[in-house]
């Protein structure tokens, strides 16, 4: 179904006059090849928000720049002649400031439910806390990949509805991607608590008392 832009009345998609006013559905031309790569790469950004971030590349060093920049030069990767395809990437921050947080700032929810409960699962399991770092060089290594997917499936999604103009997917592209900026406070509130507990446990000394009581005197055989 299609909306007509002068009474929003929804007609087939191959009607070539609205059923309700009689305007007509003027054909529009496709736009031509660059100008379609332009128009998808500015909707991934417009997905991915304005944010900037802190960037590391071999030829230019540290920088500060949108992270769009940073996600579409890396999703090259993953695209080939034969289709998409997973190649090894690596991601600081999901590795560094917790798989748990990133994925929830980055508003992927189902991933976030899953390194929140994995980590102290595994732990659980198999009485290991220190497992919690494989789940974190896990996340370093496929963050950027279930990024990418998790980007492309809004974008089908969102361009697939019909009846909405540019305006209207820019906006549901806003409110589904870009970040949830709260998560980097409770990330720092989380950090401070978990470094308040480790100064805790090891201020706590030894426990009172003589930790050698004497014993009864035993019999001298020599």
């Amino acid at each position: 179904m299609k909306a007509c832009t002068s009474c929003e009345q929804q007609n087939p998609d191959d009607a070539q006059f609205c059923l309700r006013c009689g305007t007509s559905f003027a054909e529009v031309a496709p736009l031509p090849q660059s100008e379609a790569f332009q128009d998808e790469r500015q909707l991934w950004r417009t997905l991915i928000g304005p944010h900037k971030a802190i960037q590391f590349w071999l030829a230019e060093g540290w920088s500060w720049k949108p992270a769009a920049e940073y996600y579409l030069e890396t999703f090259k990767r993953f695209k080939t002649s034969a289709g998409h395809r997973f190649r090894v990437t690596w991601h600081w921050p999901a590795f560094l400031f917790d798989p748990f947080l990133w994925f929830l700032y980055r508003k992927m929810y189902m991933y976030a439910l899953i390194y929140a409960l994995g980590p102290v699962v595994s732990a659980y399991i198999t009485g290991d806390v220190t497992v919690g770092i494989v789940w974190r060089i896990m996340a370093g290594v496929s963050a950027n990949y279930i990024y990418f997917w998790h980007l492309k499936d809004h974008l089908a999604k969102i361009t697939s509805q019909q009846g909405l103009d540019h305006m209207a997917r820019l906006r549901l592209m806003e409110e589904n991607g870009g970040v949830q900026p709260y998560v980097l406070w409770l990330g720092l509130v989380l950090h401070l608590l978990m470094i308040g507990v480790i100064i805790a446990a090891m201020g706590e000394g030894p426990p009172e008392g003589d930790p050698f009581p004497e014993t009864e005197s035993l019999p001298k055989f020599f």
